[in-house]
């Protein structure tokens, strides 16, 4: 595979300076809305089947990832991954918002991120038009990031994408509905909505969705507007749970779909843009060391739908620290294992 040079190289003190500003921002943020920050703790680390490289040691590396909680555990991840292949690394994850994470993967200040294929379509690279095929979605966003110095590693099957979910006990009651294409086929009544308002009004939300699936919006015979209600979305799964609609607005690898018991609708007509998430690597560190393409890639197949829910459940639900989970999930799929052991 073909990867460009990049034209932006780093420097000692620009990647502290920076990486200095990102911790500062982060936790200016984080105490601004009352979140816990994430800390630096990560276990100690012994060799699985990922083990030192031959041109590991010595060499500092930086990971880095966004600050909700899925992008905690990936990060955490990625850190024991990299820590594991021998690599002295600085955990730079937790950052406020998807752009600063991108900016400093693309500046060099950082040399790996977990992103998703969606959000780099849509938002860093500015496509307008979305793909739902999982496998086009990874080769478009990797073709043009070569130019920009990244390199995109193997893809995750986990795809955190928009759906529409039921809780488990209505199903029944709603003939045993399990695909959005069978929406069509509800008596108006039943076709009731849980969404955010950012979805209700996005040139790829609530209306295109069901124009794909051939409801029209505020019709008698389609998805009257009474029969929408605005949440924030935070508050979708309960209200959805709780039966203040049929359909709620969901992400795929949310915990609480396990947790409250919801089941997700099958997008049989593909609508919703494909976000798969897949390591991303600053083109020269790769360059320097291809192994730790290889180190991730044995890393991306196991990371599922059900594998995301159920670590986001531990910590959303069950108030797990997300690098005990990560490190959980590291050593039980053999990746690392626990010196203290």
């Amino acid at each position: 595979m073909y990867r460009s040079s990049s034209r932006i190289r780093r420097t000692p003190l620009g990647r502290w300076g920076v990486a200095t500003g990102i911790l500062a921002l982060s936790a200016l943020a984080l105490t601004g809305c009352g979140l816990k920050p994430a800390t630096a703790y990560v276990p100690a680390v012994g060799p699985g089947s990922i083990s030192p490289l031959e041109d590991a040691d010595g060499v500092d590396l930086t990971v880095t990832s966004k600050n909700f909680t899925e992008q905690l555990l990936l990060g955490k991840i990625a850190v024991l991954a990299a820590t594991a292949a021998g690599f002295d690394v600085t955990d730079l994850s937790n950052v406020p918002g998807s752009q600063p994470a991108r900016n400093l993967l693309v500046s060099g200040q950082a040399d790996v991120l977990w992103e998703y294929t969606g959000t780099a379509w849509l938002t860093y690279l500015g496509q307008e038009e979305a793909i739902s095929d999982q496998t086009e979605m990874w080769q478009a966003v990797s073709d043009i990031d070569l130019d920009n110095g990244v390199t995109w590693g193997a893809p995750a099957p986990m795809n955190n994408t928009y759906a529409l979910a039921v809780r488990s006990e209505a199903v029944a009651e709603l003939g045993g509905i399990t695909k959005m294409s069978e929406l069509a086929a509800l008596p108006v009544e039943d076709r009731t909505f849980c969404v955010e308002s950012e979805f209700n009004s996005r040139p790829d939300g609530m209306n295109p969705m069901l124009t794909h699936y051939g409801l029209e919006r505020a019709a008698a015979d389609g998805v009257p507007d009474g029969n929408i209600g605005i949440y924030d979305t935070g508050a979708i799964y309960s209200a959805t749970d709780a039966g203040a609609c049929n359909f709620g607005e969901v992400f795929t690898t949310d915990g609480r779909l396990d947790a409250l018991d919801l089941t997700v609708l099958v997008d049989d007509l593909a609508f919703f843009p494909a976000y798969n998430v897949a390591p991303v690597f600053f083109t020269e560190t790769l360059d320097a060391h291809p192994g730790l393409e290889e180190v991730f890639a044995e890393i991306s197949p196991k990371l599922t739908d059900e594998v995301l829910r159920d670590m986001n459940r531990q910590v959303d639900v069950d108030g797990d620290e997300p690098a005990d989970v990560a490190f959980a999930w590291m050593v039980a799929e053999g990746f690392i294992t626990d010196p203290a052991r």
